[in-house]
This record gives structure tokens, sequence and C-alpha cells, in this order.
């Protein structure tokens, strides 16, 4: 009996050994990645732990997805991954990944830049692209009478409301979430100031923000825009019809040259049609338009043209517009003989 105590130490110090070899295997030993600069692993929402191991294999992060979702079960991180794009490198051991992918700590930050002009469903495509969201819950929420209630927004949808910038956000945010950081950045633009000289002008938020985004779409200059607003206060003043391209292409959903039919088109957005403003703004008008409508430049014109090479003529007259018109076909004329010569 005495001599099989030492074969049974043995063999005990072997079994712990074997154990702890196999814990190191499995949960410390370091993994090594083909790119020196780290691999970059998408985990979609609503992946399974299966899939996610599957992917970390096929990338060269993890040397064995056997030991991978051991260590997951082990760890009880097989069902609370977050989502997103995850950069890891090389000697990560699984115990440090699988605590990265459950927590978001090597989540990368995408930074994603909506210009100034565009209307709802390009900003839903540009975070679908960037972000992978979903663009129809996103457009939903933007149209969501309970949502825009609670945010306080009275009108219709976000249309206006979601402030051009360049945000970050991580892959694969919620809808929800973005449409309020979006929000966030134009109460924190729209402060008191710009609410008092509002006010000022007699005019509704949405009533500026619905001239911001006509101006927005006229002109990219940014000394022009007081100009062009200043001109668009001076109609309604009068009262004039706005008689402004861009509703029309609004109404007709796309951006395209206007013929004399087009501006017959049966809508509320027809600024040639019916007096006054649109029901509500036709696209998300940047700072520098807001401020334009706000405070315009004061002077007498009541029309622009296009001058063909960039920028606007200005008249105060209708004959002196007509004047203009016929400078900016004769600028267009030249231009297409010139693209002529040169093909």
């Amino acid at each position: 009996m005495i001599r099989r105590l030492p074969k049974i130490s043995t063999l005990l110090f072997a079994c712990f050994l074997v154990l702890v070899v196999g814990a190191f295997l499995v949960f410390w030993f370091p993994n090594t990645s083909r790119s020196v600069n780290g691999t970059v692993i998408l985990v979609p929402k609503g992946a399974s732990f299966a899939a996610v191991a599957d992917s970390l294999s096929n990338a060269g992060v993890i040397r064995s997805r056997f030991t991978f979702k051991l260590a997951g079960r082990i760890l009880g991180y097989t069902k609370s991954m977050k989502a997103g794009k995850y950069l890891f490198v090389s000697g990560q051991s699984n115990k440090e990944i699988l605590y990265d992918i459950n927590t978001g700590k090597s989540r990368l930050i995408v930074s994603v830049t909506i210009p100034e002009g565009w209307r709802l469903t390009q900003i839903a495509h540009r975070y679908k692209h960037d972000l992978g969201i979903d663009t129809q819950r996103f457009l939903f929420l933007c149209k969501d009478t309970a949502f825009l209630r609670l945010h306080e927004i009275h009108a219709k949808s976000l249309e206006g409301y979601l402030l051009p910038d360049t945000y970050q956000f991580y892959w694969g945010t919620d809808e929800n979430d973005i449409i309020e950081r979006m929000l966030d950045s134009f109460k924190q633009f729209y402060n008191d100031t710009l609410k008092q000289q509002q006010q000022e002008l007699h005019a509704t938020q949405k009533e500026i923000l619905t001239l911001a985004s006509i101006v927005e779409a006229e002109s990219g200059l940014d000394g022009e825009r007081p100009m062009i607003a200043g001109v668009y206060w001076n109609r309604l003043h009068k009262p004039m019809r706005l008689e402004a391209d861009p509703t029309i292409q609004y109404a007709l959903g796309e951006q395209k040259r206007l013929d004399n039919k087009d501006l017959t088109i049966n809508s509320p957005y027809n600024t040639y049609r019916h007096d006054g403003l649109p029901p509500g703004p036709i696209n998300n008008p940047g700072r520098k338009a807001i401020l334009a409508v706000l405070y315009p430049e004061h002077h007498n014109y009541l029309y622009f043209v296009a001058r063909g090479t960039g920028g606007h003529y200005f008249a105060k007259t209708f004959s002196e517009h007509q004047k203009n018109i016929r400078l900016y076909h004769k600028a267009r004329r030249a231009m297409q003989q010139a693209m002529k010569e040169n093909s």
C-alpha cells in the first residue's frame, strides 16, 4: 500500500499538469494573426457564436475553433456578443478575444460624414453602408409620430432636423441612438440666441428650416447664401411666390434639369403654383444655410439665376432678370461648344 502512494502522487501530478497545460492552451495561449497590423472582424447583429468563431478562424485570428468554442462555453460568453467591427492583433488569447467581443472593448469607431443638403433617404443609405443599420427602421423612426412628439419636433418627419456633420459611431449602433445623436447636435447648434432671432423674424423653427433647405439646395457658395435668403424673404414679404426649382425637384423625387411641364406638377411643394413656403424642409440644411436664413442680407433683389460658370446673377426687376437669363443661356452654349471641341 505504501509503495503505491508515490505512483498515485505521480499520477495526480500528471493529471494536474495536463489540466494546467490544457487550460493554458484553451484560455491563455497566444493566437498568431496573419496580419502584422491586426485583422478587422465584423460581428453582425444577431450572429451566432459558432458563426463568429468560424469568421475568426477563417481570418486567421484564432488557431483552433475547438479551443475557442470550448473557452466560450466554459466562460459563458456564447450569448452576449456585441455587434461591431473589431481589430484583433497577433498574440491575443482566446480569453482576451472573448472578453473583447462581450464587452465591445476592441470595437472600431467609424466616422460617418453626412453632407449638407442630403435627404432622409440618402442619410439612411449612408448609415446602412457605413454602419450596417436597417434603413427601413431608420426611416420609420424619422416619421414616427410618437418619436417626433418625444423629441418635441412639430413636423411630419425629421426632414430638416438631422444636422449634417461628421459623426463617430460604433459599427452596428442602434438606429434610435444615431438619430438621437444627430438631434442632440441640432439642438446644441440651434441655441437660445438663434431661437430669439427666429422670433424676431416672426417665423417658426419649421419655417426657418424649410427656407434654409431651399437655400441649401440653391447654392453651395457660402457668400451667396445670405443673398439668396434675402431674395426669398423679399418675395415672401411682397407677397410673391417663391418659384424655387429645388422644391419641384423634391416633388418629382429626382435631381434633374427642369422643363416647363415639370413646373405644373400637382404638389403642395410646387412653389410655382402655391403661395408661401412648402409644407416642410426638402432636405437637411447645414449650419451656414440656417444662419443665412436667420441673418439674411438686406437688399432689394427679387430674382436670381445661375451664371452657368458658378454663382448667380441677381436682379431687382423682371426685365433685369430676363437679361440675366439670356446671359446664362449664352454661357451655357459656350460651355457646350467648348465640350464638343475638346471631345
